[in-house]
């Protein structure tokens, strides 16, 4: 068994390497590679776009990485442009609100009334939309629960917040969870890009921060500017595979039983037919950025994230598998997986999340090993805690009872978080204003 000073490294080592991924996928890096303005020609990725042919320039940034993104658009475009920003609480930090953008501040996980203003706000302003107008979207992950509308009149905002409870707690994947989102509301599945462009004669791009899966950027936000991909054939099967129909309130249990979900934009429609969508960054960014930086410390590096939307024990158990597996090739071994895990959460829950919640499962599987595990999430938010994550190693449960701690209970009571930082182990960094999904790192050593 490695010393306290040999573990203690190696839990800093992590650390600096999941820091200095966040640093290489910023917002105003992946902007200054993807978008620029001159000569009143604005770029965006392969495109250009003559500001003075619109008669309008609107920007809808939504997500949480809402204000961050729309500072950047600014910093590009000054005054050319204006809008709307919906983001998390104290969007902006210590800096101000961009000027000519107005603010809402939404609900994450679940949304609030702040995110059904901001959501008829936004579709007040692209209704007005023409064939002389421009629309820039900026969408990052966070963004189904901060702009919310639903699609049935009947349905109320504690009706909203119960169905995205059910979703949040039921362990389906963010995919699953969001093609019912979109099949309930207003502006999700390709609607706000409806309500901007009812013939298709508006011109819409999305600049889009993703959060999702490689290859399911409508998934997105639930992609409300997107093609739909799902069904409601889909929803229904989803709420069946997951036992939803008891968990949702009477006026959604209602269409579902009835069937009578209304079928999103697919990619024939004309509303589509002048929209382009860019992805600038992703989990695959913060992934590369840190494999490379734990290359320096001079690991041999794996990426493996095929346990990608797994439940958190299947997803640890291949994972430590994995790293045990290199190991017996390698003195050093670091093993980076991207993407999230799923947690079902059983009865009342503690403070926590995903990322706390499989790294302490971990935490049981390493005892007395040279072996260190991180697990956070991009956006510096993990579950219901204020922790984006947390690190576990081979000493970490001789700590825990040194001092009281029971990781048995902390586990099975999904409360991670008073666990971790009892230890010092929690992760912390605050909203980080962007959004790329969750980076594990394991090291072997």
């Amino acid at each position: 068994m490695p010393t306290p000073d040999v573990y203690a490294r190696h839990r800093d080592i992590p650390r600096e390497i999941f820091l200095h991924a966040l640093r290489e996928s910023s917002i105003d890096s992946a902007f200054s590679r993807h978008v620029s303005y001159g000569r009143g020609v604005l770029r965006v990725a392969d495109d250009l776009y003559e500001l003075n042919s619109y008669s309008r320039v609107l920007a809808v940034s939504i997500g949480k990485a809402g204000h961050t993104m729309a500072a950047a658009l600014a910093r590009q475009l000054g005054t050319r442009c204006s809008g709307i920003v919906a983001a998390p609480p104290d969007p902006c930090g210590d800096e101000g609100q961009v000027p000519g953008f107005r603010y809402f501040e939404g609900g994450h996980p679940l949304p609030n009334a702040e995110s059904q203003k901001a959501a008829r706000a936004i579709l007040r302003s692209l209704s007005s939309m023409n064939d002389r107008s421009l629309v820039l979207f900026l969408l990052s992950g966070g963004g189904s629960s901060l702009v919310e509308a639903p699609l049935d009149s009947e349905i109320s905002l504690d009706d909203i917040i119960a169905t995205y409870r059910a979703l949040v707690l039921s362990g389906a994947s963010i995919a699953e969870i969001n093609a019912i989102r979109k099949h309930l509301s207003a502006v999700k599945g390709g609607r706000m890009a409806k309500a901007a462009s009812r013939s298709g004669l508006t011109q819409q791009v999305s600049i889009m921060v993703s959060d999702v899966p490689e290859g399911a950027l409508d998934a997105l936000a639930s992609g409300p500017t997107m093609p739909d991909s799902t069904s409601v054939e889909d929803c229904y099967a989803i709420a069946e595979r997951f036992a939803l129909l008891e968990h949702f309130p009477a006026s959604v249990r209602e269409l579902f039983q009835q069937r009578l979900l209304v079928e999103t934009p697919d990619k024939d429609d004309p509303i589509f037919y002048r929209s382009r969508w860019w992805p600038v960054l992703s989990n695959s960014s913060v992934v590369k950025a840190a494999a490379a930086k734990a290359a320096e410390y001079g690991f041999a590096v794996e990426i493996d994230n095929s346990c990608d939307d797994w439940d958190y024990r299947r997803a640890a158990d291949h994972l430590l598998a994995r790293l045990r597996e290199l190991r017996r090739g390698a003195s050093r071994v670091c093993l980076i997986s991207g993407g999230e895990v799923t947690v079902k959460v059983e009865g009342s829950s503690g403070i926590g999340g995903r990322n706390q919640q499989f790294v302490l499962y971990c935490a049981g599987r390493i005892a007395r090993e040279s072996i260190t595990v991180l697990s956070a999430g991009t956006d510096g938010v993990d579950g219901n805690s204020d922790a984006a994550g947390a690190i576990a190693d081979g000493a970490t449960l001789e700590r825990a009872q040194k001092i009281g701690l029971s990781s048995d209970a902390a586990l099975q009571g999904f409360n991670a978080t008073p666990f971790f930082r009892a230890l010092g182990n929690d992760l912390t960094t605050g909203p980080t204003g962007n959004n790329l999904r969750d980076l594990r790192i394991l090291l072997a050593y």
